[in-house]
């Protein structure tokens, strides 16, 4: 069995408490998720004191909108920077630093986690070969795709999701159960492969109006891990971005 590092997030008691949120992308998705923020914000279900928009665009969706007084009541704020450029910096801060930050991811963004894991790698070992490499099996999945750049695109729907679903028990589009779940699924694929040293799976969860988070604290505990396995030697680690029901996948190779 692979050594996994997996990252849950934490409870969702109410209110829910966080120093920073950080949500990638100021437009469509952004606008909505930022929104739904605010709305539980102003409703007393998240109590939060800096809620970041990141997007290379000064006059995106969000900064319009802020402009125009739509997120009153909450901290609303935009970042002007490319994703990697903020995160690089802010996950960069350490897991105890980032004990009360949480990331929205887009579902349309680049597999950023795993961009951030490689960077890290880059500064750690200047000299070392690494790269994105095939997954050495087809994910278990009823749809998945190889992109050019080695990464896995993975969903267990065959039809569209809308952005406000937070992946109940009962699944609005089959009116079934939803009797599957990518992260455990992931696993059971990894557990099979011999030649992965480990696992990082980012699990995204629902946490309120809709919204679901990723732990910051949690990625930055994966980089550490990626630094103990690298330490040993060459390894492949299998890195993922994932929610119940769709997935980012990739094998980081350290040579």
């Amino acid at each position: 069995m692979v050594d996994v590092i997996s990252v849950a997030n934490v409870g969702t008691a109410l209110p829910l408490a966080f120093r920073r949120i950080v949500v990638i992308g100021g437009g469509c998705y952004g606008s909505w998720y930022t929104q739904q923020l605010t709305r539980a914000a102003q409703r007393g279900a998240l109590s939060v004191q800096d809620i970041v928009v990141v997007d290379r665009d000064p006059h995106c969706r969000v900064a319009t909108q802020l402009d125009q007084q739509h997120y009153t009541g909450a901290p609303v704020r935009v970042v002007v920077s490319t994703w990697d450029e903020y995160l690089a910096i802010w996950l960069a801060e350490g897991a105890p630093a980032l004990a009360a930050d949480a990331m929205v991811p887009s579902p349309l963004m680049p597999h950023l986690c795993l961009d951030w894991l490689i960077a890290r790698a880059r500064l750690r070992w200047p000299g070392r070969g690494m790269e994105v490499v095939p997954l050495p099996s087809v994910p278990p999945t009823p749809w998945e795709r190889a992109a050019p750049d080695n990464r896995h695109y993975v969903s267990f729907a065959t039809w569209t999701c809308p952005v406000n679903c937070i992946e109940p028990a009962k699944c609005p589009a089959t009116r079934g159960p939803r009797d599957w779940s990518m992260p455990v699924a992931i696993g059971r694929m990894a557990d099979r492969e011999p030649t992965l040293h480990g696992t990082a799976i980012f699990h995204c969860t629902h946490r309120t109006y809709g919204v679901g988070m990723i732990d910051a604290a949690a990625i930055a505990r994966a980089d550490e891990q990626l630094a103990q396995w690298g330490s040993d030697g060459p390894s492949r680690v299998l890195v993922g971005t994932v929610s119940h029901c769709h997935g980012a996948l990739g094998v980081l190779e350290l040579s």
